[in-house]
């Protein structure tokens, strides 16, 4: 993993940690250089506010925000920001993580946020691949032998239950 780091992961606090790194590992295992933060919307505005301004001249291509509860890291760091934004919810206690859902799947027009499924940090790193490999068609062929494996571990799968 040479170069730039294009894949920005923001959580709004250590206690998502243990979800985010899942959108990390899958980055890493692409040969994607990724950072992570813990940023939070609410309790270091002015913080998330430059970094996510800032994210296009340090020449990251996506942003991953995972957040709890009221959720609303991933649509404030898209309003700062023209790139996409990737919306993980995570799981909470009172309501398992219905509310992240919903918080960050119900932008406003103009603010888009994708969203993955609850805690699905793995899959948002996918998706931020899958974007970056647009322009990259080494990442693109990475990423076709990623989904042709998923296809092969199906087919095994099937397989094994019809013996």
């Amino acid at each position: 993993m040479s170069g730039k780091i294009q894949v920005g992961i923001i959580m709004g606090s250590d206690s998502d940690l243990d979800v985010m790194k899942e959108a990390s590992k899958i980055l890493n295992d692409f040969g994607i250089k990724n950072e992570m933060k813990i940023i939070s919307a609410h309790r270091s505005p002015n913080v998330l506010a430059e970094y996510a301004s800032g994210a296009v001249d340090k020449g990251l291509k996506v942003i991953i925000a995972g957040a709890g509860a009221a959720a609303h890291l991933p649509g404030v760091t898209a309003a700062y920001t023209p790139l996409p934004v990737i919306g993980v919810p995570i799981k909470s206690k009172s309501l398992e993580g219905l509310d992240s859902l919903l918080s960050i799947v119900q932008m406003p027009s103009g603010i888009p946020v994708a969203t993955v499924a609850i805690n699905g940090a793995k899959n948002a790193g996918i998706l931020a691949a899958q974007i970056i490999s647009t322009s990259d068609q080494q990442l693109q062929k990475k990423i076709i032998t990623f989904k042709d494996k998923l296809s092969e571990e199906s087919i095994k799968k099937n397989d094994k239950l019809n013996r």
